[in-house]
């Protein structure tokens, strides 16, 4: 959570339903520990009433998110943002740069036909630091596309 502070648009939020049944938002089922225990949820635009995350490995639910890559990935998927400030450059190496700087001034058609491009890619089998690149440019080009979305 700490590493998304301040990224636009990132919120956590945490329900104990051992104090708080919350079984369904805005008329929509929550499915608490369908899938494995915790159960994760997101929010935005495009899923308003909670989508749930897709496991990647065969390995409970707890285990699989604790590995960085997974959260982070699924932090930067569904959130369509960037650990990579877009706006400010914050946070962003060099490969990370120039990836923006090339994809910056494209249309928003060509974005969408990138990001479609590279989720197919997502989740197949690749070395660690080829798949960590795979998300980052997806979540690089999604907060391009969300910010153009904002002007």
């Amino acid at each position: 959570m700490k590493k998304y502070a301040k990224v636009p648009g990132v919120t956590f939020g945490d329900v104990n339903l051992s104090e708080n049944q919350v079984r369904e938002y805005k008329g929509e089922s929550q499915s608490p520990g369908a899938g494995g225990w915790p159960t994760i949820r997101y929010f935005n635009k495009e899923c308003p009433k909670g989508c749930p995350y897709t496991k990647k490995t065969g390995d409970p639910m707890c285990t699989e998110l604790l590995n960085d890559q997974y959260m982070e990935g699924y932090v930067e998927e569904a959130g369509g943002v960037s650990l990579c400030g877009v706006d400010s450059r914050e946070g962003c190496d060099k490969r990370q740069l120039g990836y923006l700087e090339k994809w910056s001034g494209k249309p928003k058609a060509d974005m969408q036909g990138q990001i479609e491009r590279l989720q197919k890619m997502n989740g197949q089998k690749m070395r660690k630091e080829l798949a960590d690149w795979v998300r980052a440019r997806i979540g690089i080009l999604k907060s391009l596309v969300n910010a153009k979305d904002e002007l």
